[in-house]
Parts: structure tokens; sequence; C-alpha cells
């Protein structure tokens, strides 16, 4: 097999194809330095692990952080995917299997009535008594700050100069 058609594969031991695909690389150009090997090398490499090397590794990596890279990838726990068993659908206000919950015959009917007043017992003729806004005039009276309180009666109590 030649170095272009021997792709990575997850099932791979990373480290033997690391190697031997250097050894394949130094057999075809002599002169090629390290680095321009290493590069050839993420050419063979699938693109998802491709890029994960590249990010984990800096500019001049070397052949051992491909191989532990690979490494790495190859032993992360891959998350499994649930079989989903769709059930049976059903009515839900019945749990019948025949129809949906739309077209259901013992479905309770929705009375929307809302209460009105009546006409002479409307809320805006009993404002004479009313004793929530007295309550909350009683209770700002008592919140008052006492020191205000002594300054308003001493206000009153010193003649103005003019």
């Amino acid at each position: 097999m030649s170095f272009e058609n021997d792709k990575y594969s997850v099932d791979r031991d990373p480290y033997e194809w690391c190697l031997r695909q250097s050894k394949r690389l130094k057999a075809i150009d002599t002169q090629m330095n390290i680095q321009m090997r290493n590069h050839k090398l993420l050419t063979q490499i699938p693109g998802e692990l491709e890029h994960e090397v590249k990010c984990r590794c800096n500019h001049s990596f070397t052949l051992d952080d491909v191989a532990n890279t690979l490494q790495d990838f190859k032993d992360k726990p891959r998350a499994r995917v649930k079989e989903v068993t769709k059930k049976k659908k059903s009515c839900h206000n019945c749990g019948s299997k025949d129809h949906y919950a739309n077209k259901c015959p013992k479905a309770k009917k929705k009375v929307y009535a809302i209460e009105q007043f009546p006409e002479e017992e409307s809320p805006a003729e009993d404002s004479e008594s009313d004793p929530m806004g007295d309550a909350i005039r009683e209770q700002s009276d008592e919140d008052q700050d006492p020191r205000e309180e002594f300054l308003v009666e001493y206000q009153e109590e010193t003649p103005l100069k003019i």
C-alpha cells in the first residue's frame, strides 16, 4: 500500500500508522524535513481528526504529538445515542388510542364566563368608603420619620423673618 492510499481510521493503532507513514515519506523524499513530513502526514487523517490534531499541537509539532492526539481521540468515550421507542399516540383526555384530544367525545366543556359587576354596584360609585385607601394613608402617616415631623412643627411655630 502506498502513502496516499493509507488513510488513518480510528480502529487502527495510531503509533504504528504514524511510524509507517513517516517511513514511507522518508523513502519517497530523503531531503524532506521533519516539519514538512508531519504536515504531509496530516493530509492522510480524516477532517475531524485532522482539525483536532491541528488545534492541540502548535505549529512545530512532532510525530509523537500527532500519534498521542490520535490515541486520545480513539480513547475518548463517545456519547451513545439512546434508542427511541415511539409510543402509540393516544387521547390526552380519556386515554383512548382511537382518537386524539381534539376529537374526544368525552372532552370536558370549557366555560369561560366572566362575572361582571351589576350596574348599581359598580366599583366607581363605592369610592366614598375605600378601606384599602384608608389603610394606605394610615400606614404612610405611621412610616413618617419623627425628625421630619419635628421640622414641620418647628417651621409652623417659628415666625418667618423677611
